[in-house]
C-alpha cells in the first residue's frame, strides 16, 4: 500500500505500472489479493486488504488525482503515466466528478481536466505547476 506513494514522492511514479507485475503474478496464481510475502510459492491470503490498492492507486499515482487541502477542497492533478500515449478517466468528489483526459505529445503532454464547481487545484507536470479552476482546464505542455 505505502510503496506507491513512496515511487511518487521519489519521483518514480512513472515506474508504477511496471511496478504491479508483482500484482499480475498473484491474479495469475489464483490469488484474489495480494500474498503476505513476495514468496508466493510459500504463502497464500484471500483476506489481505492491500490487494485492492491498485484500484485507488490507479487514480492517485497513474490518473494523478488527490486532495490537496483537508475535505478534498483542493485537487492536486499529477499524473504518472509510464509507457501510456493516452489514458483518461474519472473520479467522485464531494462536488461532484473530477474527470481527466491526458494525451503524449512528442515529449510534452496534452492535459485536459473537469473539476466540479466550487473546486479549485493545480496540475503538476516534470516540476511545473499549474493551478487550475472550477469547469474546464486545458493544458499543453
Amino acid at each position: 500500500y505505502y510503496l506507491p506513494q513512496a515511487l511518487v514522492k521519489l519521483g518514480m511514479g512513472d515506474g508504477y505500472l511496471d511496478w504491479l507485475d508483482t500484482w499480475r503474478k498473484n491474479i495469475a496464481l489464483g490469488l484474489t489479493t495480494w500474498a503476505e510475502s513476495l514468496n508466493r510459492d510459500y504463502t497464500r491470503s484471500d483476506c489481505h486488504a492491500w490487494g485492492s490498492s491498485p484500484n485507488v492507486e490507479f487514480f492517485r499515482v497513474i490518473l494523478g488525482i488527490d486532495s490537496a487541502a483537508p475535505g478534498f477542497t483542493q485537487v492536486k492533478i499529477q499524473p504518472h503515466l509510464g509507457k501510456l500515449p493516452k489514458i483518461g478517466g474519472q473520479m467522485p468528489h464531494p462536488n461532484g466528478m473530477i474527470e481527466v483526459q491526458y494525451q503524449r505529445v512528442g515529449k510534452g503532454i496534452e492535459a485536459q481536466s473537469q473539476l466540479p464547481p466550487a473546486t479549485t487545484g493545480y496540475f503538476v507536470w516534470e516540476g511545473q505547476t499549474f493551478a487550475l479552476h472550477p469547469g474546464s482546464n486545458t493544458l499543453k505542455i
